[in-house]
């Protein structure tokens, strides 16, 4: 099986190479030996224009299993990234990433790393607060919407587009 799963994510590669999405960024990890790991790659996620999250590229872990593509991957934003999906680890709540139809989920082995990607995307500013992940999170975004919002621009400061040379 890891070799189903290695082969399936050297294509992704490859595919990412030709054709992905303007501002967003997603590459293999390197090890120290400066070989590739294929099973855990470094993204970068874009605000989306037009929302609070507009100006900020996001750090984002995906971490692969040998169980990939029939187990979905996990995936992480920062330690302590204030969204309601996000738990306090980082790891991103999202139904496209979440293999347990019992909790509403809906991964799919064709699946890939660009649509992950893009429904992180859609994630951040479209919150899914009936399935939270974050308390305060969730509370400020239902109660006090301009709260909200400043800690979401907190997020942009902290993670801006620029710094990394992208938009």
């Amino acid at each position: 099986m890891a070799g189903l799963a290695r082969g399936r994510l050297a294509e992704e590669r490859k595919q990412w190479r030709k054709d992905h999405p303007p501002g967003f960024v997603a590459k293999p990890r390197t090890k120290a030996d400066g070989s590739t790991d294929l099973m855990i790659w470094d993204c970068k996620v874009p605000g989306r224009e037009g929302t609070d999250w507009e100006g900020g590229l996001f750090p984002v872990t995906i971490v692969f299993s040998e169980g990939y593509p029939n187990q979905a991957p996990a995936c992480y934003l920062p330690q302590g990234f204030f969204h309601p999906n996000v738990f306090e680890n980082g790891q991103i709540c999202l139904s496209l990433i979440n293999d347990d139809p019992d909790l509403g989920g809906a991964w799919r082995p064709a699946v890939t790393n660009k649509q992950i990607l893009q429904g992180i995307q859609e994630l951040l500013d479209d919150p899914y607060t009936r399935s939270p992940a974050q308390r305060l999170a969730t509370e400020l975004h239902a109660a006090d919407p301009e709260a909200y919002r400043r800690h979401v621009r907190a997020m942009v400061a902290r993670y801006p587009a620029d710094r990394e040379g992208a938009a």
